[in-house]
């Protein structure tokens, strides 16, 4: 537990409380202190345990600390039918991607407080990720490395909105190593749960595996791509989530799901390697979702209106049976929320709906 706070530490507690961004010179000036007098009380503070260091995290507020790629998403939308070994006209998007951020803005825009740890380039599509990510999480814990590029999505479309090929430079991301997530032990030590993304390396993902069994955090993992399936563990236990689709469970288990029962017996096999609660997304057929208490269930889609664009609408998935699992749902209204979130995100040309809240979801839940 914290210590206790003199006086003057509860008057600068309860002015960070109000806003975590305050300067210390705004601080010396509303207490009538001297700025060095403000930095000693903050330093005591954060060795007391009452706040967590940069940007002033207060250790009341559990964070859901979002871990992994953060970068450019670049979409490419041919206008008519797509031809290889020519020219194609298109129309061209750029937007704030990866999977572990895309996450991180649906929960935030879902109201929860997030964190944000990645590794960037010090270059232009950084800020502009910072800038369009801001608003929904904190980045002040994000580690930039000049010489490096930040990680880029690219994504060519067809005229339905359906990908054909997508190009990912995600070198960046191998810097996120267990020593720079040992700066922030005392942050992820304190978390409401950590979300990690397989754009991490291998070593990474059994760091947290590790850490979270360790002081009882709520760990998610969320697989990025086939490929990326190896950076898993061999031993799961103490996962709580693991949000995959067929195609990622399909490589890792060297295996084919071709009906209900092998998506049954696919998604047990994972439960069997210690995972708690399982997901198992296959597109339209829907997703099928479990755990050793309550059983294995089928969800269905939910079929969206029209498709805009496919891009995030697996992320927005991911995000919203976090948020239902962190609200205490049950395993079908989590995947109900699930689906729906998924569905209103194809409907987007967004990579996360704009119009997404903790109200919205409902309404549309309720619909």
């Amino acid at each position: 537990m914290p210590e206790r706070m003199t006086e003057k530490e509860q008057l600068i507690f309860d002015l960070i409380r109000k806003n975590p961004y305050v300067s210390q010179q705004e601080l010396a000036e509303t207490l009538g202190l001297s700025r060095p007098s403000i930095a000693n009380l903050i330093s005591g503070l954060i060795k007391k345990g009452n706040i967590l260091g940069r940007a002033y995290i207060l250790n009341e507020s559990q964070q859901i600390i979002c871990i992994g790629g953060a970068n450019i998403d670049r979409k490419f939308h041919i206008k008519d039918k797509a031809q290889l070994g020519t020219s194609n006209p298109i129309r061209s998007t750029q937007s704030a991607g990866g999977v572990a951020r895309n996450i991180a803005e649906n929960l935030g825009r879902l109201g929860m407080d997030v964190t944000m740890i990645t590794a960037s380039g010090a270059d232009k599509d950084w800020s502009f990720i910072e800038e369009s990510s801001s608003l929904y999480m904190n980045l002040e814990n994000v580690t930039q490395f000049p010489g490096m590029s930040t990680g880029s999505y690219t994504a060519v479309l067809d005229a339905n909105g359906e990908l054909i090929i997508a190009l990912a430079d995600m070198e960046v991301y191998e810097a996120i190593t267990p020593d720079l997530l040992l700066k922030n032990d005392a942050l992820l030590s304190r978390s409401k749960c950590i979300v990690v993304d397989l754009n991490c390396p291998k070593e990474t993902i059994q760091f947290l595996c590790d850490f979270a069994k360790n002081h009882d955090i709520p760990l998610v993992l969320m697989p990025v791509s086939s490929p990326k399936m190896k950076r898993l563990p061999e031993d799961l236990t103490g996962v709580t989530w693991l949000i995959t689709n067929r195609d990622e469970s399909e490589t890792y288990f060297n295996t084919e799901i071709k009906n209900d029962e092998d998506w049954k017996n696919t998604l047990q096999k994972w439960l069997s390697l210690g995972v708690s609660n399982v997901v198992i997304t296959n597109g339209k057929l829907g997703a099928m979702i479990g755990n050793n208490e309550e059983g294995i269930f089928h969800a269905p889609s939910i079929p969206p209106e029209k498709i805009a664009d496919v891009t995030g609408a697996g992320d927005a998935f991911s995000s919203a049976v976090i948020y239902s699992w962190l609200e205490g749902k049950t395993l079908l209204d989590i995947a109900k929320a699930g689906s729906l979130n998924a569905s209103k995100t194809l409907e987007s040309p967004y990579t996360v709906r704009q119009d997404l809240s903790a109200a919205q979801l409902q309404k549309d839940l309720g619909e």
